[in-house]
């Protein structure tokens, strides 16, 4: 009887150890990117794989995993990609990174962070209806949340990881959704001239209009699915619990 208890009484405390431990690194990266000179690291590790292109290749998608997982600017890898390696290679090389990278974020935030979340919001039905909607509609809301400018994409990535979306869902959702943007970034810096451009955001000045009104037409279908689809789940539950209740 004793060691049942113990054991039922140390999974909570396990549980709160993980999700400490995972706030507490997410703070500190955040005072990592305030703090430190990311822009200059990155702008070394960029000029280390411009002058080493035999392993630039290699280089490059291990450091825009590594940039997904630590919460670092994707965008610049995106933008160094067409810089270094032209429209077609370096659009293909981040199409992968990146859904590695948040796939990798996605699994991290499932693992640490789901389990959180369903007890501290599990008995609320407008949470269940709405957490519902991403586990039934998984692929075309994060196909959307990619296409949004609202979402930013490092920390989408934790987030959907605590939700019900299926994981190929996401996966496919996210590869389809972050193209667009991959496409237009990876063109900007293949226009530009040198690093400098790249840094200094003048690789990315006078982009076409068209991205943005494409983005903000996703965030608001995507608010009204989500609002809709919550609310025909959230109907349903309540009457299936009245049902119940009568029986």
């Amino acid at each position: 009887m004793s060691t049942t208890i113990s054991t039922t009484d140390e999974a909570p405390k396990n549980q709160r150890g993980r999700i400490i431990g995972f706030v507490a690194v997410l703070a500190a990266l955040f005072a990592a990117v305030a703090f430190l000179p990311i822009s200059e690291w990155l702008q070394s590790l960029i000029g280390w794989m411009e002058a080493n292109p035999g392993l630039a290749w290699l280089v490059f998608i291990f450091a825009y995993i590594g940039a997904c997982v630590l919460l670092l600017p994707g965008s610049l890898f995106t933008l160094a990609a067409g810089y270094l390696f032209g429209l077609g290679q370096g659009f293909a090389l981040v199409s992968l990174a990146s859904v590695v990278g948040a796939s990798c974020a996605f699994l991290l935030g499932r693992y640490f962070a789901r389990d959180w979340v369903a007890s501290k919001t599990g008995s609320n039905p407008k949470f269940k209806a709405l957490d519902a909607a991403v586990a039934d509609r998984g692929f075309f809301i994060v196909f959307l949340c990619r296409l949004s400018p609202v979402f930013p994409f490092n920390l989408l990535n934790y987030a959907l990881g605590s939700t019900s979306v299926r994981f190929p869902a996401y996966v496919l959702g996210s590869w389809l959704g972050m193209m667009p943007g991959t496409l237009l970034y990876v063109y900007f810096g293949s226009s530009a001239k040198n690093l400098a451009d790249i840094f200094s955001g003048e690789a990315t000045s006078g982009g076409p209009g068209w991205i943005l009104w494409v983005g903000l037409a996703a965030t608001l279908i995507l608010t009204i699915f989500i609002t809709r689809f919550a609310t025909q789940t959230l109907n349903a539950q309540l009457t299936d619990d009245d049902e119940g209740n009568d029986a």
